[in-house]
């Protein structure tokens, strides 16, 4: 029997599976679908996730760090490829070398020191080259690009598999820096490859699957989407819920005359109202800046979030339920069908990736394989 006591989290794995075959549903002919699991696959377990992602065919994983891709490839061993998103630490080459895992390299230092490394020590050295199209956060400069493809020694030398880069607005259809990117992107693949033909590339996100077959390329990397966000804002949302959250109620109390609620005496309720306090608070991720904008559903209801957010409990008001309602309440869900990941994304000034990231291992953790939510 599960110990739900404080909170339990569903996470449907089913749900997983079928998102990843309806975004591969979206791609290109001969593009293939890939999975970003990295942060233990957005906080839903890397461990659990994986696997299913493998049942359903996926065979390219992301994952930002190199103990990430180690723990990866120990779990689904040798069949899989899998890219760390983040590179390679100076001094630990041999080890992801070993791993079998493909780093994605951002300085022309770095796959130089990468290549003779490797050599020198016999090992295969597959690797990943990460271009800045336009994000100016991590990948290659166009002056280092330059450099690279002048140097033919290298690149004879390099096994460049994968050449990949990151949209910055994907989920902004319309910002003209997509167009941006893409164009960058298309002239530095069309320079790699006069001299690597074979070499892949890899640019969408979820967001970038559904700008159109022109972002696919050869592996879209589709992350959040997977778990239930809607990498379509301000549209209906084309993939499952993944995660249920539901929350024990520790005290129900009617207020008999108008009060302040928790910390800072920010908000009121007035004479008569019913208030629960739940457990589960911003150390367990409901994050600080949802109090007194958010909800938690029960009785086929929203019910408001009142007052600051604890670190360990949160309260509601749920004056609205009949007394028979009221007096069967013993929980409240905090994310489900209704209340989705991006609706309290929004309630909190943030976006469904945080929501996820942050969710708490207070909980009992229930995995699902049968229907989706």
């Amino acid at each position: 029997m599960s110990d739900s006591r404080e909170g339990l989290l569903t996470i449907d794995l089913q749900a997983v599976g079928e998102n990843y075959l309806s975004l591969s549903d979206h791609l290109a002919p001969g593009s293939r679908c890939g999975a970003v699991v990295k942060a233990d696959a957005y906080g839903l377990g890397m461990a659990q996730v994986a696997p299913a992602l493998y049942r359903h065919g996926c065979r390219d994983f992301f994952v930002a760090t190199q103990a990430e891709g180690e723990s990866l490839r120990k779990q689904l061993g040798g069949e899989v490829c899998i890219v760390v998103l983040t590179g390679v630490r100076a001094g630990a080459e041999l080890e992801c070398a070993r791993a079998g895992l493909i780093p994605t390299l951002f300085t022309l230092q770095q796959l130089r020191d990468w290549v003779a490394i490797c050599e020198r020590a016999g090992v295969a050295a597959p690797c990943a080259v990460k271009v800045d199209s336009g994000m100016t956060r991590l990948g290659m400069t166009p002056e280092d690009f330059d450099l690279l493809l002048a140097d033919r020694a290298l690149l004879r030398a390099a096994d460049i598999r994968l050449l990949l880069s990151h949209l910055a607005c994907a989920d902004e259809p319309g910002h003209p820096q997509n167009e941006i990117q893409l164009r960058n992107f298309n002239r530095a693949a069309a320079r790699l490859r006069t001299e690597c033909p074979q070499v892949q590339l890899s640019l969408a996100n979820s967001s970038g699957i559904f700008l159109g077959e022109e972002y696919h390329f050869d592996v879209a990397r589709p992350g959040s989407a997977l778990y239930g966000v809607n990498p379509l804002p301000g549209s209906s949302n084309p993939v499952r819920p993944v995660v249920e959250l539901s929350l024990p109620i520790v005290q129900k109390r009617h207020v008999s005359s108008a009060q302040m609620v928790g910390y800072g005496a920010t908000q009121s309720v007035a004479a008569g109202s019913w208030l629960a306090v739940a457990r589960g608070g911003y150390a367990d991720g409901i994050l600080r800046a949802q109090g007194g904008q958010g909800c938690g559903w029960a009785c086929g209801r929203r019910l408001p979030m009142v007052g600051r957010v604890s670190m360990d409990s949160t309260t509601f008001d749920i004056s609205a339920l009949s007394d028979r309602e009221r007096d069967a309440l013993e929980n409240i869900e905090i994310l489900n069908r209704e209340v989705t990941v991006d609706e309290v994304a929004g309630y909190a000034g943030t976006i469904g990736y945080e929501i996820l990231t942050s969710l708490g291992h207070r909980y009992y953790r229930r995995y699902k394989s049968g229907a989706a939510i």
